[in-house]
C-alpha cells in the first residue's frame, strides 16, 4: 500500500504576528477557558505576565520535538519581544529548528502515521525520510546539508585551538550567511534565528543524543576533527548556567517555563540547589514555575512530578507561583505564548 504523504503548508495569510492578532486569541481563551486544564492555561499565562511586569526574566525549556512541531512560529516572537531570556533544550530541538529552516519544502507529513506497517516504515527509511510522529525529516536536504556546513566551523575551531558550546556553533553558522540561500520558511518563524539575533544563551544538556552530536562523534573518529574538546561538555554548560543564574538574580528572579519533560527540564532546574547546597552560596530560588506535560504523576517520573515536589529539593519556594498543565504542549504552548504576547 502506498504511503499517503502531504507537503507541509506555510500559511501566509492570517498568521498571528502582531499584538492585535494575538489579542483575538487571548479574548477567545479568556471567554472559553473557564475550568480544569483550560483555566490553568489562563492562570499560568497571567502569572507569566506578572512575573515579567515585575522586571524578572524567564527561561523556557524545550523537550520532545517542539522544533519539528514548528513551535518557533510563536516562540520566536516571544524571544523578539523580550519575553524569553534563555533557552534550555535538547540537542534535537537545537538542530531541528535549523533543519526546518533550510529543508521545510522537502519535509513530508504522514497523516495516517498510526496505521503504517513495518514495510511502509522501511520504505520511508529507504527514501531517507526520518519520521517524527507524523512528520518526516529529509536526510539529505536537512541533516547532510547542515552537516557539510557546520563541520567547517568545528574544523576552524579545531585549527585555532578554540572551544565552543553547541549553540555557539549554530550561531556561527547562522551569522555566516552560508545557509541563507536555502531558507524555505519565513525567517521570523525560526526561534533559533530570533535567539541568535538576541544572543540568548542556549543550554543543551546531553547534546551527544542528537543527530549533529552523533555526526560530530563520527567526524572525530574519522579524524576530520582532532578531538572531542572542540565542543564544550555538559558539565561546562552547568558551570556556565551557574554564572548566568547568579548574575541575573542579583536583584530580580528568573522564572521557569517547562515544555515537556526530560533532561531539558531536569538539567537547568537543578542549578539552584547546586548553588545553595553544593557551592554553599546564597541564591534566589526560581521565581515562577509552569510545566506543560502529558506525563502521568506516578511511578517516580521526574517529568510527571507535581511542582510541589520541587519544594523539597530546594528548587521552588512554598509561595512560588507554580502550575502544571496536563495536556499536549504543541497545542497549549502556542496559546500561552499568544496570551502573553497580547498582554502589555
Amino acid at each position: 500500500m502506498a504511503i499517503q504523504t502531504q507537503s507541509p503548508k506555510i500559511s501566509k495569510a492570517g498568521m498571528a504576528t502582531k499584538a492585535t492578532d494575538f489579542k483575538a486569541v487571548k479574548e477567545f481563551i479568556t471567554h472559553n477557558f473557564r475550568h480544569f486544564n483550560s483555566a490553568v492555561i489562563i492562570d499560568a499565562a497571567e502569572a507569566y505576565c506578572e512575573h515579567l511586569r515585575n522586571g524578572n526574566k524567564m527561561m523556557v525549556t524545550l523537550g520532545g520535538a517542539m522544533s519539528t512541531a514548528e513551535l518557533g512560529i510563536t516562540l520566536a516572537e516571544m524571544i523578539r519581544e523580550g519575553k524569553v531570556h534563555a533557552i534550555t533544550c535538547t540537542g534535537a530541538n537545537l538542530e531541528e529548528d535549523v533543519f526546518n529552516l533550510v529543508a521545510h519544502d522537502h519535509y513530508k507529513r504522514v497523516p495516517q502515521y498510526r496505521n503504517l506497517t513495518a514495510e511502509q516504515e522501511v520504505e520511508l527509511r529507504e527514501q531517507g525520510m526520518n519520521r517524527v510522529t507524523d512528520t518526516c525529516i529529509p536526510e539529505e536536504e536537512a541533516m547532510r546539508r547542515i552537516e557539510r556546513q557546520v563541520l567547517k566551523f568545528w574544523q576552524k575551531a579545531d585549527q585555532e585551538k578554540k572551544r565552543y558550546f553547541p549553540y555557539e556553533y549554530m550561531y556561527q553558522l547562522l551569522n555566516s550567511g552560508v545557509i541563507k540561500e536555502h531558507y524555505q520558511i519565513d525567517p521570523k518563524d525560526s526561534w533559533l534565528l530570533a535567539a541568535c539575533e538576541k544572543n540568548l544563551p542556549i543550554f543543551t544538556p546531553g547534546w551527544e543524543d542528537s543527530t549533529l552530536g552523533n555526526i560530530f562523534v563520527a567526524n572525530v573518529m574519522r579524524k576530520e576533527v582532532s578531538n572531542f574538546q572542540v565542543v564544550k561538555s555538559g558539565l561546562e554548560q552547568m558551570a556556565y548556567l551557574i554564572e548566568w543564574y547568579k548574575e541575573n538574580t542579583k536583584t530580580k528572579s528568573i522564572g521557569f517555563f517547562q515544555i515537556a519533560g526530560g533532561i531539558a527540564g531536569d538539567f537547568p532546574i537543578c542549578v539552584v540547589p547546586l548553588i545553595e547546597q553544593d557551592l554553599k552560596e546564597k541564591v534566589s530560588l526560581w521565581g515562577y514555575f509552569c510545566q506543560i506535560s502529558d506525563s502521568t504523576t506516578s511511578y517516580g517520573s521526574y517529568s510527571g512530578a507535581v511542582p510541589n515536589e520541587k519544594i523539597t529539593w530546594g528548587k521552588l519556594d512554598g509561595n512560588t507561583p507554580r502550575f502544571i498543565i496536563e495536556s499536549d504542549a504543541t497545542i497549549v504552548a502556542p496559546l500561552v505564548f499568544a496570551y502573553v504576547l497580547a498582554t502589555q
